[in-house]
């Protein structure tokens, strides 16, 4: 004898339906009608749902600032009793939105000084500071002379200032530098070299030079300090100073 077992079946539980389901199936089937957008709107208590359509039109129709008009025919019996109970959610009309931004301040960055750049800055400053009046060696003592000779007195005050080749300031010296620079604090300007200092004066003999007269020698040129001395800026390694005539064949030349 055969047995035959058929075993019952049973249904698989589905979700409940609710309507929410009713709205979210409307909404669906009428999306070509709805408009290109919808909002929805869900409340805490029970199931309050609002529907917003904007029709494709409304880009270029309605007044100003006001909202298109709510289409529910697609919506079924439940979802319109739900809708017709909701509350109505408004924004005042002058309702403006602001932001606090901070101040911001652009700082232009520290400029990049270079190390030529420096040594330039420094070498203009030292071109244009005042002269500083420097006293005269022990070894070689300002001779009577100088005072009330306008020439030496002016030269006096660079006693101890460095020979630099090419030098025409008070940061450094060379023989016609010097020179040209003393004479030109009297409003006298000489040309730059010691043969064209001695070509724009007059040759004079010794007998007849004055302190405040120039000596010159080949490849060099000295200021008159009276009696057997002069002071000049020598050598590189060496400072201006008074000293003796060292010259064996001066030549003493009067500029004007």
């Amino acid at each position: 004898m055969t047995e035959s077992i058929t075993r019952a079946r049973h249904r698989s539980a589905r979700r409940p339906i609710t309507p929410l389901h009713d709205l979210a199936n409307a909404a669906t089937g009428s999306i070509g009608t709805v408009g290109r957008r919808t909002v929805v709107v869900a409340a805490s208590s029970g199931l309050i749902v609002t529907m917003l359509s904007i029709p494709a039109n409304a880009a270029t129709g309605g007044a100003a600032g006001s909202l298109p008009s709510v289409d529910t025919a697609s919506l079924t019996a439940s979802a319109r009793a739900v809708l017709a109970t909701a509350p109505v959610v408004t924004s005042p009309a002058d309702a403006e939105w602001s932001s606090d931004a901070p101040a911001v301040t652009a700082v232009a960055p520290a400029p990049v000084v270079t190390r030529a750049a420096a040594k330039k800055a420094a070498r203009s400053a030292a071109r244009t500071a005042a002269p500083a009046v420097r006293t005269a060696v022990a070894n070689n003592p300002v001779p009577q002379s100088v005072a009330g000779n306008a020439v030496l007195e002016i030269a006096a005050r660079y006693v101890g200032t460095p020979y630099i080749f090419g030098g025409s300031t008070p940061a450094g010296f060379d023989c016609s530098g010097f020179v040209d620079y003393v004479y030109a604090q009297l409003g006298v300007s000489l040309p730059r070299t010691d043969t064209s200092i001695k070509a724009v004066g007059t040759i004079i003999s010794r007998a007849d030079a004055q302190p405040g007269d120039l000596i010159w020698s080949p490849g060099h040129i000295s200021i008159y300090a009276g009696g057997d001395s002069q002071i000049d800026s020598p050598r590189p390694g060496k400072t201006i100073q008074f000293r003796s005539i060292w010259q064996s064949a001066p030549v003493f030349v009067r500029i004007g």
